[in-house]
């Protein structure tokens, strides 16, 4: 078997560190080294492969465009070998996802299938962060994120998971006490339950061609809190199908008109940096089992 002729391991590592943090000197804090040492590994790297592969800038380095093909690929390898040395380390085989999730989607759907993603998956952990402001992912505490939002919002969006349908939702007691609603115009006149100052209703009437425009005097922290207060008879929330499958079925909530719209979307945010296989799995996963339960909320491939 012919072994291949393999760059030097330290130099990779200098370089990578780098590339990554665009400093020799936050390299050399990272790899507890000093910043000579950077400079020389790289100085190495670059006559062993016959390129130049950073330049200094005013503000410390960055990579050429052969630094960058070659930056994608050492910095994969780096994180895979990373991985595989975990897993063989006595006590250091737990693997973790740490997602930062809107909490709505993390209580009503996420949550109730991390069962089956343990089982599907062994030996990774997930830990769920709920966060209702968030619009980017720190790639040094979280791994994933995910939002909920227009296309275009998210710097880190590369996966438009689902756009449901937005509806209008109540107990079934406020609908009979309240109701029936025969129209928008009776709607407008009930207690709208608000996750702001009102954009959110706003978009949704002009979206059904409604002109006239609510505004709120008490905004819930997120979606489900709104849902709650709606399952609880407080009035009628905003929601989609993916948030209020289950409440539907079995009737806690109820749909006061059929009207719907696609607003906002599920978007997956992914910093930047090497993904681990189990990222690359969890997005794979995501997608398959969303796309098994919520079909028609898939997006259409464009092209």
């Amino acid at each position: 078997m012919t072994t291949t002729r393999l760059p030097p391991l330290n130099a990779v590592r200098a370089f990578e560190a780098a590339g990554r943090l665009g400093s020799y000197v936050a390299a050399s804090k990272s790899l507890h080294v000093t910043q000579p040492a950077i400079g020389r590994h790289v100085r190495l790297l670059e006559d062993w492969l016959g390129v130049q592969l950073l330049e200094r800038t005013s503000r410390g380095v960055s990579l050429t465009p052969a630094g960058q093909r070659y930056f994608d690929k050492v910095s994969i390898a780096l994180q895979q070998i990373a991985e595989a040395s975990l897993e063989l380390t006595p006590g250091g085989s737990a693997r973790w996802l740490k997602i930062l999730v809107v909490p709505a989607f993390a209580k009503r759907w996420l949550m109730p299938h991390l069962e089956s993603l343990r089982q599907e998956r062994p030996g990774l952990k997930v830990a769920i962060e709920p966060n209702p402001t968030f619009t980017e992912v720190d790639a040094n505490v979280f791994s994933l994120g995910i939002v909920y939002g227009m296309p275009g919002e998210f710097s880190q969006s590369e996966v438009m998971l689902l756009r449901p349908q937005v509806f209008p939702v109540c107990s079934p007691e406020y609908l009979d006490s309240h109701g029936p609603l025969r129209s928008i115009d009776d709607l407008v006149q009930h207690e709208l339950i608000h996750v702001d100052e009102g954009e959110w209703w706003n978009a949704w009437l002009e979206a059904n061609n409604h002109q006239l425009r609510v505004s709120s005097e008490v905004g819930y922290v997120s979606n489900d809190h709104a849902l709650s207060m709606a399952e609880a008879g407080a009035g009628v929330a905003l929601a989609n199908d993916v948030l209020v499958r289950k409440e539907l079925e079995s009737g806690q909530l109820v749909r006061p008109l059929p009207q719907q719209v696609r607003l906002e979307s599920y978007q997956l945010l992914i910093p930047a940096g090497p993904r681990s296989a189990d990222m690359e799995w969890f997005e794979g996963w995501l997608q398959s089992i969303l796309a098994r339960e919520f079909p028609a909320a898939v997006p259409k491939a464009s092209g």
